[in-house]
């Protein structure tokens, strides 16, 4: 091949292949339309009406998946996609500015297919690899860290020269951990199979109990209690229960998970193997984010592994119906399903939807049978409470807060990377062992955690005081927190997935704006607009992504006002401005019907 992908018409009995080898299952519908990209370079209509019909599903509802995932293209698009990583990280290493040449050099504008439909560039959200950007992926299959001008002058040479991607310089592609200060889960990973022993010997009951006296509390950000969401599931009624290892951490400033599958995969599926021995399961899923496509191949050779060695599959250990299992199935680009219900929606073939709880899944899950979702350091952690003891990690940390967590470190630090402490730790801590200085403030827990600013960093990470997912992204004195508000801004419009009014319109307008700020037309008006946007969102929206997608707009409002007054403009009524739309906005929002005094109160002084 000549090309970055080959690009063969689907023919019927391709297409059938195609299919069966997922067994004819609708549910599979993800797989299948990745797959059938994989072979045409993206999606044509007919090929999804010949699918539509072969799985007996209405074209609707195949195009309405296709056309949900960013990763899925419903229009022809270039043989090599470009992807640059658009987290706010990335752009303070300059990623924009690479772009842009990369632009240049290819004759091509961002967001468009080139006219001899060689190369198409565009950004998506973070990718994961913040302790190593600028990063960006190649045809959803490969990613290139620590780009530079150098970097980017020989990529474009080389999609000129149509040279295929597995023959550019295997270096470009080298992804590494960067574990800068290991404890528990980051230690030299034991033996596969000590922790499943050790579960064994105490059996499924104990096992349990020992997890509830550890008092783990979930790490994807949540924080409810890990035993009490499996004892839930081991009793809710069903003839199946499922076990789902969420490795979708899409929250941007987020990449331990990815460390600890690339370091200890043995560890996760361990960990998912001894809670299908509490709850009863006898299928696991690991939902692995789509832009960790490349990790994939491996992932799969560890699982093979483990069944070779009777850790999976048939009599596990040797125990006569103790059968369990573990598939991958890969995502497709969608921040939502990092959400337990969206990520479940999209393992049955759907639209990643979140849905409306009660139920929960551990009562009514994948396929609505009893599903425990946890993510991938929730279940390495259970692995060592399996072979040390629910007491031992109970000892670790606070009392509300057992355990270690690990930190992803980005940003304007010398040494970014992995950072593993007792829940407890100050935040001062870890920026002294990253190597900050002049830092003004602290995102923790990624676009939807708190911001910090420099007189909080007294403050400690654990439940009862600064949770996380584990994003910790640092930003020195000469970062704009406005702009960084707005960047995560524009990210939350981009992940809604428009399902519920609220979310959908207010995070536009929360960016129409921010963007007017920006712009340098705003007021103090538009201010209070964004303070309303923020309460109504959060009160109102379907599920956590809308809820929280302005929390950063509020911490940074209330904690670096200087960074948005700056934007704003000392003559308010500039052409074409609306009085009275302007009036009638302030009258709903406010619930005074005296506008003379709102705008006393809010608005400079025209005549200034």
């Amino acid at each position: 091949m000549s090309l970055a992908d080959s690009r063969p018409a689907i023919a019927g009995h391709t297409l059938s292949a195609l299919v069966a080898r997922y067994g004819n299952d609708p549910t599979r519908l993800v797989q299948m339309l990745r797959d059938l990209q994989a072979e045409h370079g993206w999606l044509p209509r007919p090929a999804l009406i010949e699918l539509a019909a072969a799985l007996d599903l209405s074209l609707a509802h195949v195009e309405g998946v296709a056309g949900f995932y960013r990763f899925f293209h419903t229009r022809p698009v270039g043989a090599y996609r470009v992807l640059f990583s658009d987290n706010v990280t990335d752009q303070m290493l300059g990623s924009r500015a690479l772009m842009a040449d990369l632009c240049r050099r290819l004759g091509v504008a961002p967001g468009r297919v080139s006219s001899d439909e060689l190369v198409s560039v565009d950004t998506t959200s973070c990718t994961g690899l913040c302790d190593q950007g600028p990063a960006l992926l190649i045809n959803h299959h490969h990613v290139i860290t620590r780009l530079d001008a150098p970097r980017v002058a020989q990529l474009a040479d080389l999609i000129h020269r149509r040279v295929p991607v597995p023959q550019w310089p295997a270096e470009w592609f080298e992804v590494v951990d960067n574990v800068r200060r290991a404890d528990v889960l980051l230690a030299e990973p034991a033996a596969p199979g000590t922790a499943l022993v050790a579960a064994l010997a105490r059996g499924a009951e104990e096992t349990l109990s020992e997890l509830k006296r550890s008092n783990l509390r979930g790490r994807g950000g949540a924080g409810f209690a890990t035993g009490v969401k499996w004892e839930l599931c081991r009793k809710a009624p069903g003839t199946e229960h499922v076990v789902v290892c969420n490795a979708d951490e899409g929250e941007p400033g987020t990449f331990k998970d990815r460390v600890l599958l690339n370091r200890d995969a043995d560890a996760v599926f361990e960990g998912m193997t001894i809670a299908a021995l509490v709850i009863g399961a006898r299928r696991g899923l690991v939902y692995l984010r789509g832009e960790y496509r490349f990790m994939l191949d491996q992932l799969l050779v560890v699982l093979q592994r483990r069944r070779d060695a009777g850790l999976l599959g048939a009599a596990i250990r040797g125990q006569v119906g103790f059968d369990f299992d573990i598939e991958i199935h890969l995502g497709a680009g969608a921040y939502v399903c990092g959400e337990e219900s969206a990520l479940i929606e999209s393992l049955e073939g759907k639209r990643g939807t979140p849905r409306i709880r009660p139920p929960f899944p551990a009562e009514h899950g994948y396929l609505g049978h009893p599903t425990i979702v946890n993510n991938v350091e929730t279940f390495c952690a259970g692995v060592h409470i399996a072979v040390h003891g629910g007491a031992w990690w109970a000892a670790i940390g606070t009392a509300r807060s057992a355990g270690t967590k690990i930190h992803a470190v980005s940003g304007d630090c010398e040494r970014p990377g992995l950072y593993e402490y007792p829940m407890g730790t100050r935040i001062g801590r870890i920026l002294e062992d990253c190597g900050a200085q002049d830092t003004q403030a602290v995102q923790v827990g990624g676009p939807s955690g708190v911001c910090l600013s420099a007189f909080e960093f007294g403050r400690r990470i654990a439940f009862e005081d600064v949770p996380t997912a584990g994003a910790f992204m640092v930003f020195d004195r000469s970062r704009d927190m406005f702009e960084v508000a707005r960047g995560f801004a524009h990210f939350f419009a981009h992940e809604s997935c428009g399902f519920c009014t609220p979310c959908r319109v207010g995070t536009a307008l929360v960016v129409k704006r921010m963007d007017k700020l920006a712009e340098g037309r705003g007021s103090r008006h538009d201010i209070d607009v964004l303070f309303e946007l923020d309460k109504l969102m959060h009160t109102a929206t379907h599920c956590g992504l809308g809820a929280t997608a302005c929390n950063p707009l509020r911490d940074t409002i209330q904690k670096f006002r200087p960074a948005y007054e700056k934007h704003l403009k000392s003559l308010y009524f500039e052409p074409g401005f609306d009085l009275n739309a302007e009036l009638s906005i302030a009258r709903r929002m406010t619930g005074r019907s005296d506008a003379g005094a709102f705008f006393e109160d809010n608005i400079e002084d025209p005549a200034s």
